[in-house]
């Protein structure tokens, strides 16, 4: 019984190291040949919200692979798919029509600390990471202005 136990948790213990987190993802991928990363950062999102409602928006990451070689792409899709941060809930999926787009949230004491759009469509992939203190019913209003193309 002790051996089938051992070989359990070792099995899981190996399924773990497959697995990929938020952070590993982007700081992977962020050094990849071709890969266009932007970043919009606290001081500059502080310094928006004087002109603008920054909706407890802190920080705004996007890795772009429209540069990229088929190779860094499949590389892509395959780490989406293995990636599993147990920090992170799946709020939407959707697969049309050959495109992938998963969202993704880290939720802490009612507030959405980081939302994470992950898209690939063979052409147009992305990678977008916000960080902040956004309440859910600020996210739930730019859904509904913008639900039928305003």
């Amino acid at each position: 019984m002790k051996k089938y136990i051992a070989i359990l948790i070792l099995i899981l213990f190996c399924q773990a190291g497959y697995s990929q987190s938020m952070d590993k993802l982007f700081n992977d991928f962020a050094k990849q040949d071709n890969v266009t990363r932007v970043t919009v950062g606290p001081f500059l999102m502080k310094i928006s919200s004087m002109f603008t409602e920054t909706m407890g928006v802190s920080s705004i990451e996007v890795l772009s692979f429209d540069e990229c070689g088929s190779t860094v792409k499949e590389n892509l899709r395959t780490a989406i798919k293995q990636l599993k941060d147990p920090n992170f809930e799946t709020m939407v999926t959707s697969n049309e029509g050959g495109s992938r787009t998963k969202v993704m949230v880290r939720i802490d004491k009612e507030m959405i600390r980081e939302l994470v759009i992950l898209t690939t469509d063979g052409g147009d992939d992305a990678l977008i990471r916000i960080k902040g203190k956004i309440k859910p019913s600020d996210i739930e209003r730019v859904v509904n202005d913008h639900k039928n193309g305003r």
